[in-house]
């Protein structure tokens, strides 16, 4: 097919959000090959962006109101980003010639799926495609290894920082788990934003880890991916950094709570990744610990991280 115009793509959030929608973009990709197909996305996101085959531009884009189309109308506008309103009216600014999105009462004239709460994030998104008779691989999630050098290899990553703290397992179980192996002679890092250095040194300080062992603050997007890439383990909540581990295919042992593992967890199929949940949802902005998420035990996951390195399904 000839280049006939550019497919808008928004999906203006974090990094656990873009992972989850790389197999809908694949099959925008194959669905449209003619056209440049263009993700608005933030900014810092973009070394990712960038290793996904099917995207040919990040238009730059921090959030809700923050679109900024200038050119030609695209032939389709896609709202991977919500169900509207506001993401909606986003993409209207750009004028496309279609829009592909969840149905929302302040636009009766779009016509769209309703939008399904109990979905998985990656299900909503390719069944919103498959809306409109586009085909999409649920399974595609997998992204090529960083073209920068790890910090470090084979390492046991500990990431015990998430977005809110009720999906934030305490930082002394964190330690417990960390000390356990390095005992069994495990190199184990812990790694974080710039925000959670404190939490980050807190967990290795019970653990008994050096300082050189803490990343968190010292790697920009890129290297994180690609410490986990390298890695031999991740161990974190529910968190972008999990995600990153079905990305690149490294075992990982994954908290959940209080959002359940079968909304946002790693494929079901995928047997060197194990999402642990005690049953219990809750509210995931919450200001403490969920409730269920302080059922899992240490040993729980001590457990869980020798059953997938026993597996030795490293980037299987």
């Amino acid at each position: 097919m000839a280049l006939s115009g550019s497919v808008l793509v928004l999906r203006a959030l974090g990094l656990g959000d873009l992972l989850t929608a790389v197999p809908a973009l694949r099959g925008l990709r194959a669905a449209y090959p003619g056209d440049r197909l263009i993700l608005a996305a933030p900014e810092q996101l973009r070394g990712l962006v960038e290793s996904i085959d099917a995207v040919d531009e990040l238009l730059p884009t921090p959030g809700l109101g923050a679109l900024r189309w200038a050119g030609a109308p695209p032939r389709l506008a896609v709202n991977l980003h919500g169900r509207g309103p506001e993401s909606i009216r986003d993409l209207r600014t750009a004028e496309p010639q279609s829009l592909l999105t969840h149905r929302h009462p302040d636009f009766p004239e779009l016509a769209g799926p309703d939008w399904r709460a109990d979905l998985h994030e990656v299900d909503r998104w390719c069944r919103l495609l498959e809306y409109r008779g586009i085909a999409s691989d649920r399974d595609a999630l997998r992204l090529p290894a960083p073209p920068v050098p790890a910090p470090v290899s084979r390492a046991v990553v500990i990431h015990p920082g998430a977005a809110y703290p009720a999906r934030r397992w305490p930082s002394e179980r964190f330690a417990r788990v960390a000390r356990a192996l390095r005992a069994d002679g495990r190199p184990v890092v812990v790694t974080g934003s710039r925000a959670e250095v404190p939490l980050a040194n807190s967990v290795a300080a019970q653990a008994g880890l050096p300082p050189s062992a803490v990343y968190a603050g010292r790697t920009e997007l890129l290297e994180l991916a690609a410490l986990v890439a390298e890695a031999e383990l991740v161990i974190c909540g529910d968190t972008g950094v999990g995600h990153l581990a079905t990305a690149f295919g490294t075992p990982s042992v994954l908290l959940f709570g209080p959002t359940p593992p079968h909304t946002w967890g790693p494929p079901v199929t995928a047997r060197h990744h194990i999402a642990l949940w005690a049953g219990r949802t809750g509210d995931p902005h919450a200001d403490r610990p969920d409730s269920g998420l302080l059922m899992v035990r240490p040993e729980r996951v001590l457990t869980a991280a020798a059953e997938v390195l026993g597996k030795g399904a490293h980037h299987g």
